[in-house]
């Protein structure tokens, strides 16, 4: 187990009735250039090969931008510099503003957590796709998605330099297949709820482009 550091910067805007993640980071990306952990381009196209320390969602029609480690030392240093919000070429004034900093744990525990999916979790690539659909029945569909999921967190280890030490342990309880889209091209994507001997905390995305909202937790009870 480790201990992270996370900011959670939410805010509410004036007549803001639509808008999407892309168009959030997008925003983000336009206003703060200097910060490649925003936006994850480097000069020359070239892009920032490194897994998202900063996180974009859209939770109960609010903007909520989440910054862990490095990536909550850029939003302490941004957050007072952002008074609105231009989409497009409409812009809309910052009404209120809720920046939480805590003192997060990540790692494996020796008991079963119960999280939720409260955004499309994005499992699948194209080559595990084909083996989704082939996998026929519910029962062997659902131990691939237990792997793809054990996958997902090691990778989210790595990337915060955390060794595994124990063997995950993942049961998919619950999930619902949903008809999505990332960059406009379809995706199939997944809400449900599953169980993991390992802590992690709350709004974090885990699987394919948590950067753009796909893939947030959050703990829940389950009985």
């Amino acid at each position: 187990m480790i201990k992270v550091k996370t900011i959670y910067f939410q805010f509410a805007c004036d007549e803001l009735t639509k808008i999407t993640t892309d168009k959030l980071r997008g925003f983000f990306a336009d206003q703060f250039r200097e910060y490649s952990l925003l936006h994850h381009h480097l000069d020359g196209n070239k892009y920032l090969y490194k897994a998202p320390l900063i996180q974009y969602k859209i939770i109960d029609s609010k903007p909520l931008v989440i910054g862990i480690n490095e990536g909550a030392d850029v939003l302490q240093e941004i957050y007072r510099e952002i008074d609105y919000l231009k989409i497009g070429t409409s812009t809309y004034a910052i009404t209120e503003k809720v920046i939480t900093l805590r003192t997060d744990y990540f790692g494996i525990t020796d008991k079963n957590i119960s999280y939720s999916f409260i955004t499309p979790w994005l499992a699948l690539n194209e080559e595990n796709y084909d083996r989704y659909i082939r996998a026929g029945t519910w029962v062997k569909r659902q131990e691939l998605l237990q792997r793809i999921l054990i996958g997902n967190i090691i990778s989210l280890s790595k990337a915060l330099g955390y060794t595994v030490s124990e063997s995950i342990k993942a049961n998919i309880i619950k999930l619902k297949e949903v008809n999505t889209k990332l960059k406009d091209t379809p995706m199939l994507g997944f809400y449900g709820t599953f169980k993991v001997n390992f802590e992690i905390p709350d709004y974090w995305g885990i699987g394919k482009s948590v950067s753009r909202g796909f893939g947030t937790i959050k703990t829940c009870n389950l009985s």
